[in-house]
């Protein structure tokens, strides 16, 4: 019973309608959600500064593709190899998202995980004009920025764009990343936090305060979001 899961879970028919079924329903939660802007001005403020590394939580993502509001706004996003990365790959791929597939982390299975390819991609995608979105945490780790995202702003010269997405009806998975599955007919809030240049010179102590920052900056966000839509027990690890 065990492997005639296992095999449906990887069959490519099934990936492929769980990954469009997704996106129609994300679609849904997008258009029945009212949401609000914070700060309003927040486009204009960051479409001078594109391409740019949009930066969010691990277990906050499915909302992601809905960064972008123009076709002028080209994006790619960076999704893990695993199997589960293969339905989040396919909605995103539906809702007009590139991916780049490779692992953010920079621990030791970096390079077993495609880090390298993977870094590699989204700085060529950086430099060709796409914005590249990424979660900040350390795998396994939940709200624990890692120093992926520093390094990739540090190699490709482009500013990091944290921000939160949220919605005021969700699920809440008891998983490692409190996975939040958005749902439809509520309110939703997207709030940008402060903008993160990393100079191409710095150090390892320049990098870590920048990381600590950027893990600041992200759970700000996600309270001020959480709170806009009046959930404040939406707040990290509440």
């Amino acid at each position: 019973m065990k492997k005639l899961v296992r095999d449906l879970l990887r069959s490519s028919w099934f990936q492929r309608a769980v990954g469009s079924l997704t996106a129609v329903l994300l679609r849904l939660v997008w258009r029945t959600n009212r949401f609000g802007f914070d700060p309003p001005d927040v486009y204009e403020i960051v479409e001078p500064l594109m391409p740019a590394i949009f930066a969010f939580w691990h277990g906050q993502h499915f909302l992601t593709p809905f960064v972008k509001t123009k076709d002028t706004h080209r994006v790619k996003v960076l999704i893990s190899r695993h199997r589960d990365g293969e339905f989040n790959a396919i909605a995103a791929e539906r809702l007009g998202i590139g991916t780049i597939r490779g692992s953010g982390d920079h621990g030791s299975a970096f390079h077993r995980k495609g880090g390298i390819g993977a870094f590699r991609e989204m700085v060529r995608a950086l430099e060709e004009g796409y914005n590249v979105a990424s979660t900040a945490d350390v795998p396994k780790r939940s709200r624990i920025a890692g120093l992926g995202v520093i390094m990739l702003a540090r190699e490709s010269g482009r500013p990091i764009m944290p921000f939160a997405m949220v919605t005021s009806r969700y699920w809440r998975l008891k998983n490692w990343d409190q996975t939040t599955i958005n749902l439809p007919f509520g309110r939703g809030a997207l709030v940008g936090g402060e903008i993160i240049m990393v100079p191409p010179d710095a150090d390892a102590e320049k990098m870590e305060e920048l990381r600590a920052r950027l893990e600041a900056t992200l759970n700000d966000a996600m309270v001020r979001a959480y709170a806009q839509v009046g959930r404040p027990q939406g707040a990290p690890h509440g």
